[in-house]
C-alpha cells in the first residue's frame, strides 16, 4: 500500500491552516464557533488542541474535513491546505476521495462511527474497496495485518466479528486501524481516548504514537486533558471560546505557559 506522505518533503506541512473562521447561527452566544485559528502539523509530528467543551476543538476538526453541517456552520474565511492542496476549494467528490485516501478521523465513540449489522472485518474492507482496486483476497489479507498491527487479538475470529461483541478498547482499535487504512498523511483523533480506562487509554496513546512514526503520519489530537498533552504532544495548541489563545512546544507550553488561561 501506498504511503500517501511519501513524497512530501519533512520541512512542508501536512496540514497548513490561516486565519480559518467558523460562523456560528444567529441568536448563539458569539458570533463565531472558531475565529482566525492558524496552525500547521507537520510529518511525524502530533499537536494537540486542546481546551474546554465548546472552545471550537471539533469544530476545527470537522471543518478540516469538511464535515461541517450545513447550515449551522459555515466556513466564513480563511484556508486550508492539506499537501498544499486547498480544501475549502474542493468539490464534495475531490474531499470524499480525499478523506480515507490521504486524511482520516478517529472519533471519542467508536460504537457511534461502526456500523452494528456488519463484522468488523467488512469495515475495514470498504475503506480499502472504496478507494483502491486491489482483489477481495488482498481486501482481507490487508484488513487481518491492519487488525495484527493495532494489536487486536486473534484478527481471523474478530474478522466475522461485530462491534457490540467487542471491548470499548478494542472497538478504538478498530477505528485506528479503518483510519490507517490507506496509510494517510494526516490522521485527526477527537478526544480518542476520553471514554476509555487509564489503563486502555495509555494503550492507545502508545499506539497512535508508534504507528505515526512508523508511517511518517502528521496528527491532530484534540483532547480536554493535559495529561494526554504531556504524554503524546510534540507541540500544542490551547484554544479557548473559539481561539487559539497559546500554541508552542509542549514543554514549554505546560512548563512556562504564558497565557492566563492556560495557567
Amino acid at each position: 500500500m501506498a504511503n500517501n506522505n511519501a513524497g512530501v518533503p519533512p520541512t512542508e506541512p501536512v496540514l497548513q491552516i490561516d486565519q480559518f473562521s467558523v460562523s456560528l447561527p444567529s441568536g448563539a452566544d458569539r458570533q463565531f464557533a472558531i475565529e482566525d485559528i492558524s496552525l500547521q502539523v507537520a510529518p511525524r509530528e502530533i499537536l494537540c488542541i486542546v481546551g474546554e467543551s465548546g472552545s471550537g476543538k471539533s469544530v476545527t476538526a470537522h471543518g478540516i474535513m469538511g464535515l461541517l453541517p450545513t447550515g449551522q456552520l459555515e466556513p466564513v474565511g480563511g484556508t486550508i491546505h492539506l499537501l498544499g492542496e486547498s480544501l475549502l476549494d474542493a468539490t464534495s467528490g475531490r474531499l470524499q476521495q480525499l478523506r480515507g485516501s490521504c486524511m482520516s478521523m478517529i472519533f471519542q465513540e467508536p460504537m457511534t462511527a461502526l456500523n452494528p449489522v456488519m463484522t468488523l472485518g467488512r469495515q475495514i474492507e470498504e475503506v480499502l474497496a472504496e478507494h483502491t482496486r486491489i482483489s477481495t483476497r488482498e481486501r482481507m489479507e490487508r484488513t487481518l495485518n491492519l487488525m495484527e498491527s493495532v494489536n487486536l487479538p486473534d484478527p481471523p475470529n474478530l474478522y466475522r466479528t461485530y462491534p457490540h461483541q467487542i471491548s470499548g478498547g478494542q472497538r478504538q482499535r478498530v477505528m485506528i486501524a479503518m483510519a490507517l487504512a490507506l496509510e494517510p498523511a494526516l490522521l485527526i483523533a477527537d478526544e480518542p481516548t476520553t471514554a476509555l480506562d487509564v489503563t486502555t487509554q495509555a494503550q492507545i496513546l502508545t499506539l497512535i504514537s508508534n504507528i505515526q512514526r512508523k508511517h511518517n503520519t502528521g496528527v491532530l489530537f484534540i483532547t480536554h486533558d493535559f495529561g494526554v498533552v504531556a504524554e503524546i504532544a510534540d507541540r500544542v495548541a490551547v484554544m479557548k471560546d473559539g481561539r487559539i489563545v497559546e500554541t508552542g512546544p509542549t514543554k514549554h507550553v505546560l512548563g512556562a505557559p504564558k497565557n492566563a488561561y492556560t495557567r
